[in-house]
């Protein structure tokens, strides 16, 4: 079995990831390979595929949230993520089992009280089926039903339990929104499947992340029992520099360790570091320790240098100008930086036409 180095899996998990060279991928089909997006506010995705995709419009992406194309709903890790309408009924479907589990853990132990899930997701149902309706609407009209937890656990537990699509004009870019659930089976026009394809789920998350232990597999999607379906499929194995199994498909192609990565400026969570229980791949234990180091898990923007987490990068809006500040965790080349300055110039074209740019670096 070969040992595979730390960084053949950083530039193999790069250029899974598309962040070794941007490609000419559509933007629905970039979505489905990456395995969805994180998408807890509105504009992480539209930098998640900036940073990945040639001469991407922000306006496109709008207009495949408008048409349905794509849906933003409560996903792995029980948060919201964008992703296709036809992949909705592999991943939510696959992932439903564990949020039903989780919907029991929203109200804490000390105020729990026994709760009739199946007549609180029949009621939901019912209340988003005709229009979309606001969380605090959606807690307020459980609350008849159950007194006990408060308005906000039962909106929580109703989108683990019932699957629901955020809709528009919530996460349209420049636009914004109170954000509004409806049924996804109003929203798309049919409901989930009965069973789950979890080996295709597996080999989706291989192509976009592997090679990777079945734990990795896990910390992304927070499934259980995925060791057993990976007995039963046809997969290559390798170790890490740990010794440990790794699995990818046996078509995966490997990334030789000195292929040069350019910099690259990454969104609030994105998947590229959140994809591995393991991240030793994308980032050293200093860099995780500081990236890990935030309130409420609100993520920072991030930028790589040489493949790794290097640092953060935050964004400040007026009404003329658009400033955008570096902030590396370790000292950097000069060459490095130069070349993160130059994405951040790149990103604020984008993201700000029209303002005053100005980039903040050391």
């Amino acid at each position: 079995m070969n040992t595979l180095s730390n960084r053949t899996l950083n530039r193999t998990l790069l250029a899974r990831q598309m962040l070794l060279e941007r490609t000419d991928m559509p933007i629905v089909a970039a979505v489905e390979h990456l395995g969805g997006l994180q998408a807890q506010a509105p504009v992480p995705p539209y930098l998640a595929l900036w940073t990945r995709l040639r001469s991407f419009d922000f306006g496109a992406l709008s207009e495949l949230i408008i048409d349905r194309s794509l849906v933003r709903m409560t996903l792995w890790r029980g948060t919201l993520h964008l992703i296709s309408a036809d992949d909705v009924y592999l991943m939510r479907t696959a992932l439903q089992p564990e949020l039903d589990k989780w919907a029991k853990n929203v109200v804490p132990p000390a105020t729990r009280v026994e709760t009739d899930f199946e007549k609180l997701a029949r009621i939901t149902r019912e209340f988003v089926h005709s229009e979309p309706r606001t969380v605090a609407e959606i807690g307020a009209h459980l609350q008849e039903h159950f007194p006990g937890p408060t308005a906000r656990e039962l909106s929580t537990q109703a989108q683990m339990l019932v699957p629901m699509v955020q809709v528009p004009p919530r996460g349209i870019w420049g636009v914004g929104g109170v954000p509004q659930n409806v049924a996804m089976a109003t929203w798309l026009g049919r409901d989930l499947p009965s069973e789950a394809a979890v080996p295709e789920l597996i080999t989706r998350y291989l192509r976009a992340f592997g090679p990777s232990t079945i734990a990795d597999v896990q910390a992304w999607s927070r499934m259980t029992g995925l060791k057993a379906h990976a007995a039963r499929m046809d997969l290559v194995q390798y170790r890490n520099s740990d010794g440990k199994v790794l699995f990818d498909v046996p078509d995966g192609v490997l990334v030789p360790e000195d292929t040069p990565a350019p910099a690259r400026l990454l969104p609030s969570f994105d998947n590229v570091l959140l994809g591995h229980a393991d991240r030793s791949r994308i980032m050293n234990e200093d860099a995780r320790s500081r990236w890990g180091a935030v309130r409420n898990g609100v993520f920072p923007p991030t930028f790589l240098v040489d493949g790794y987490l290097h640092g953060t990068w935050n964004v400040v809006e007026t009404k003329d100008t658009a400033t955008l500040t570096i902030e590396p965790y370790f000292q950097t080349a000069a060459k490095d930086l130069k070349a993160v300055v130059s994405e951040a110039k790149a990103l604020l074209t984008a993201m700000a036409p029209g303002k005053a740019h100005v980039v903040v670096a050391p």
